[in-house]
């Protein structure tokens, strides 16, 4: 797998922290714009990659905090808005890293490998927002990301374009599949399916071995970054 680059302070801050980055239906009060809030998911990512989300509950996230829970409330509404709000918060940097490291990168087949390595192993640190752990960010994502989209409410905050984000990501995946070729039928499922990919191969080879082929160790994930590569190779009949 290719060794991505760290990113830059200004331009980064700008991109993640931009007013449009995140809907503004997510948070009651945008916790972007406060000492507290940025607490509040400094230590939500800390508690939801130590406990899981089942587990994990405001009253908890408190205690961590040293802060009282009504607080918490000030600024989200639930748990499941929490987590969605660092669901999107992962989309964005995603995104981010998509376009910094394939930029003026012409030939799309080489494109999409980067992609495929960014969608694979977004662990690198941004020193430019000390309040996100994207490691830790990375392994809730894993574990925990279709809790947040896999419910009874998603027409409704689709509507609220809650999934807007995730929509350019995969819409921007699809248009360098395109770029390969421009007659292929299933670009925005395939891409779709390489973001899916990458996240289930990784859970299923850490807690379900025998649904995977692939090997997982000390969190290095270059098999599933093949594996993703192979699966983009017969896709789109590449030699």
């Amino acid at each position: 797998m290719d060794t991505l680059v760290i990113i830059p302070y200004f331009s980064s801050i700008m991109f993640i922290l931009n007013d449009q980055a995140i809907p503004k239906g997510l948070y009651i009060k945008d916790p972007l714009q406060s000492k507290l809030g940025k607490k509040i998911i400094s230590y939500s990512i800390i508690l939801m990659d130590e406990i899981g989300f089942e587990a994990f509950n405001f009253k908890k996230l408190a205690k961590a905090m040293g802060s009282n829970e009504t607080s918490l409330y000030r600024y989200f509404e639930n748990k499941h808005l929490l987590l969605l709000f660092l669901v999107v918060w992962y989309w964005n940097w995603v995104t981010y890293l998509i376009d910094y490291n394939t930029k003026n990168i012409e030939d799309p087949n080489r494109k999409l490998d980067l992609i495929i390595d960014n969608l694979v192993d977004a662990t690198k640190e941004n020193p430019s927002v000390e309040f996100v752990n994207e490691k830790m960010l990375h392994r809730i994502i894993i574990t925990e990301s279709s809790k947040a989209y896999h419910t009874k409410n998603i027409d409704e905050e689709n509507q609220h374009g809650f999934y807007l984000n995730y929509k350019k990501l995969i819409q921007k995946i699809a248009d360098v599949i395109l770029e390969i070729d421009r007659k292929f039928p299933y670009p925005h499922s395939f891409a779709n399916n390489l973001f899916e990919m990458a996240n289930n191969e990784i859970f299923f080879a850490e807690h379900l071995p025998r649904l995977s082929d692939i090997n997982v160790k000390n969190e290095c994930y270059d098999e599933v970054a093949n594996l993703l590569k192979f699966y983009k190779k017969r896709m789109l009949q590449l030699k």
